[in-house]
């Protein structure tokens, strides 16, 4: 039996090292933004479904998926940010519960930039967001090499903060440095584990 814990949060958020965070602390944990690249290699479903929808031109010259070329146009407006998440999300679900299946107990945790958006509340026991400021992604995506333009484009598509938030079991700050994350994340895991070991009997 698992606790099966969804993780979200916006661009620039810091998802990804809570994830590392919690698997450190014994939690089994998947990345769905790897398994997208995963599934977007030459041969895979993913692949395939994006060439019978955006054609060839999305391809690099050895085949693979152009990463930005897509996301360009997946975010050039929400109209175009659902096409793209209507073609992938249930692959990607697929291939989630799939691998959740292979964990036999303990703690699950899916790290997912649209949790949400593809029904991750009820697909999931717990939901965890990953919340910060907005002018706090800014930086933060700057600081990865984005441009602000980019950043600022890619929240304005994603889930508004309030609604996320509405939408959480428990919430992580992430609004201060690395020593409060990871106390945060801590305090998080316990209460996790609480609801674990409650399912358990």
């Amino acid at each position: 039996m698992i606790l099966r814990t969804g993780l979200t949060g916006g661009i620039a958020s810091g998802k990804s090292t809570v994830r590392e965070l919690l698997a450190a602390l014994g939690c089994h944990t998947i990345d769905a933004d790897r398994l997208v690249a995963e599934l977007y290699e030459p041969g895979r479903a993913g692949h395939t479904a994006l060439i019978a929808t955006y054609g060839r031109g999305i391809l690099r010259d050895d085949g693979t998926v152009d990463r930005v070329q897509l996301a360009n146009i997946a975010f050039s407006s929400a109209e175009e940010a659902k096409k793209l998440n209507a073609l992938i999300h249930p692959i990607v679900i697929a291939e989630t519960e799939e691998r959740l299946a292979r964990f036999e107990e303990g703690i699950a945790v899916v790290e997912a930039t649209l949790m949400i958006e593809s029904g991750g509340r009820q697909r999931y026991d717990r939901l965890v967001i990953v919340d910060v400021r907005p002018e706090v992604q800014v930086e933060r995506g700057i600081a990865r090499g984005l441009a602000r333009e980019e950043v600022e484009r890619r929240i304005v598509n994603q889930l508004p903060r309030e609604e996320r938030l509405r939408f959480a079991d428990y919430v992580i700050d992430n609004s201060g440095d690395r020593a409060q994350l990871e106390a945060e994340t801590r305090r998080v895991y316990e209460l996790l584990f609480r609801d674990y070991v409650a399912k358990k009997t």
